[in-house]
């Protein structure tokens, strides 16, 4: 489907300007060199590409607001590169601001992600600590949250206090890896616990992309509070995806090892749904720190060929029908027909 190679210009969004802001993030901080390995890392990494599903939908979470934003008209976005403030910003400024934030914390939190699963490749490319080392890696990414937080500050709009308040989400982001971490190899985690990282990890950084865009726009409380919960629905169903990814896909195909959720004793969905079955269980509880590749690959190999990524699938779908629920809900404003190319792409 072309709408999942083209999902901004199916939506009309104009994607160099987002990448414009993300760029300007470093190059306007006067306290890092030109050329230094902090801003070289990270023009490297917003040069290798990405979705930029979260600023997308900053972007389309603003077309629901009393001053929308029509990104037809997008202009390149610039700042003052002594102090990263920007002077006679338009609404679709403010929005490309904050998308460029929120993205930002996404890209330190991958950052972190990859460390933290000694994972070497990245859209097929190695990653950053792969390129420098973990030290490197680890206070670029720290870098990258606080210049995130800092550029939010550099706002003149009058709604400076909720930009701030949208990079909350980097508290949840931490608890949510700190969950996956603390819970790692341990098989006896509830479902609730499981939803409940799941959410705190991916779900909630797609919500209040929509919402920050909506509130930024002055949208009513009530469309925002239906975004932020159909963002939340998106996010809950894209993660549930991508744990299936591990055991449907190879390293070629994902762009990262495959089999690495189950290798890093990340419990995700699969695992959980094979737990279930007495005979997979004891395979599964084999596993631990110590356990082989071969081993690992065995259990990989036995969860795939279960009932486990079907139970999964259903359940990440009907994420997407509660999604399609909230659509109906917002259908007084003509963006929620953006809403449904984003359920399709997810779909």
């Amino acid at each position: 489907m072309e709408i999942r190679k083209k999902l901004h210009e199916a939506l009309h969004i104009d994607l160099d300007a987002i990448d414009d802001a993300l760029n300007q993030v470093v190059l306007s901080d006067p306290d890092v060199q030109q050329s230094s390995v902090i801003s070289d890392s990270i023009l490297q990494l917003i040069r290798s590409g990405g979705k930029r599903l979260r600023p997308i939908m900053v972007v389309v979470g603003a077309r629901f607001g009393a001053d929308p934003v029509n990104s037809d008209s997008e202009s390149s976005f610039s700042t003052n590169s002594s102090h990263g403030s920007k002077t006679d910003q338009t609404p679709a400024d403010h929005t490309i601001r904050i998308a460029a934030i929120l993205e930002y914390l996404h890209m330190a939190s991958l950052i972190h992600d990859d460390i933290i699963d000694r994972s070497d490749l990245r859209r097929n490319e190695p990653t950053l600590h792969k390129l420098t080392n973990t030290y490197t890696a680890t206070h670029i990414a720290n870098y990258m949250m606080a210049r995130a937080l800092e550029w939010a500050t550099l706002s003149n709009h009058d709604d400076v206090i909720r930009i701030v308040g949208a990079t909350s989400i980097l508290t949840q982001l931490c608890i949510g890896e700190y969950q996956q971490l603390y819970n790692q190899y341990n098989f006896d985690i509830s479902m609730e616990t499981y939803l409940e990282k799941t959410r705190n990890k991916t779900a909630l950084l797609m919500a209040n992309c929509l919402r920050s865009g909506a509130e930024i726009a002055n949208a009513d409380p009530h469309t925002c509070q239906l975004l932020f919960e159909f963002g939340e629905c998106i996010g809950m169903s894209f993660q549930i995806k991508d744990d299936l990814l591990d055991y449907t896909h190879t390293s070629g195909d994902i762009g990262k090892p495959a089999g690495s959720d189950l290798r890093n004793g990340n419990v995700t969905l699969p695992v959980l749904f094979g737990l279930e079955d007495p005979s997979l269980s004891m395979q599964i509880r084999s596993l631990d720190a110590g356990s082989s590749a071969e081993e690992v690959q065995r259990v990989v190999e036995l969860i795939a060929n279960s009932d486990a990524l079907v139970r999964s699938a259903e359940l990440s779908a009907s994420y997407l029908q509660q999604a399609n629920a909230i659509i109906e809900k917002l259908k007084a404003y003509p963006a929620h027909a953006d809403l449904q190319i984003i359920l399709e792409y997810f779909t």
